[in-house]
């Protein structure tokens, strides 16, 4: 329950809130396994902690929480076990944020390649690395790679999850963002118009997501 609660509180935006909880939970998991947190259980709470510090622009923590966390699922669950590649691909984003592009893109392709070995080419996991490594390739001005890196994931989201799903329009919004860094603004702004619409329906006006498709509207014109 405590895991649960502390997801939906980062889910909600509440970090500080979520920060509590998680470390509660932690200590909880820490005293009761008696192993110094090298249990899965553990390892999956020190995840969710990553995921807090990182929404808190507390990278450098962060990345050294999912660094740990890296490694003991490497060592318990194994390389190319789905709770792994999930820690390798947020690992990832925590370096882009960084600026650390090369390290994140490293570990984007070994996400991606991992979840289309494990999972398939059309799991939503899959896509996600697909869309986490457009943005790291987009980052260092790889732009036409980043964009057939979108497309590919606005392509599987559509079939997957539907035209109105949330991932769907968030890969909608980056492949938008691609196109207006190519100067390919026609099909840029008609991209935004397509997220903002969908966000506005499906997230509501005064969503934070729906607020960044106006930002992104307002620098495409």
């Amino acid at each position: 329950m405590l895991y649960k609660l502390g997801s939906v509180l980062i889910d909600q935006g509440r970090y500080k809130a979520a920060e509590d909880v998680i470390r509660r939970l932690i200590e909880s998991h820490e005293s009761q396994s008696g192993n110094n947190g090298n249990d899965v259980d553990t390892l999956r709470a020190l995840y969710l902690l990553g995921r807090v510090l990182d929404c808190q622009g507390l990278h450098m923590k962060a990345e050294r929480l999912h660094r740990r966390v890296l490694t003991g699922r490497a060592k318990m669950l194994g390389v190319e076990h789905p709770d792994m590649l999930t820690s390798v691909d947020t690992l990832g984003l925590v370096l882009k944020r960084q600026g650390k592009y090369e390290e994140a893109e490293a570990m984007q392709r070994r996400a991606l390649e991992g979840r289309e070995k494990v999972l398939g080419v059309e799991h939503p996991d899959t896509l996600t690395s697909v869309n986490n490594l457009g943005l790291v390739l987009e980052r260092q001005g790889k732009y036409e790679e980043a964009e057939a890196m979108h497309r590919r994931a606005l392509q599987g989201y559509e079939k997957v999850l539907g035209v109105e799903h949330s991932y769907t329009l968030t890969s909608v919004n980056n492949l938008g963002l691609v196109l207006k860094g190519q100067g390919k603004y026609e099909e840029a702004e008609a991209m935004q118009r397509r997220a903002l619409e969908g966000r506005e329906k499906v997230l509501g006006v005064e969503h934070l997501d729906t607020l960044t498709s106006m930002t992104n509207m307002a620098s495409t014109f």
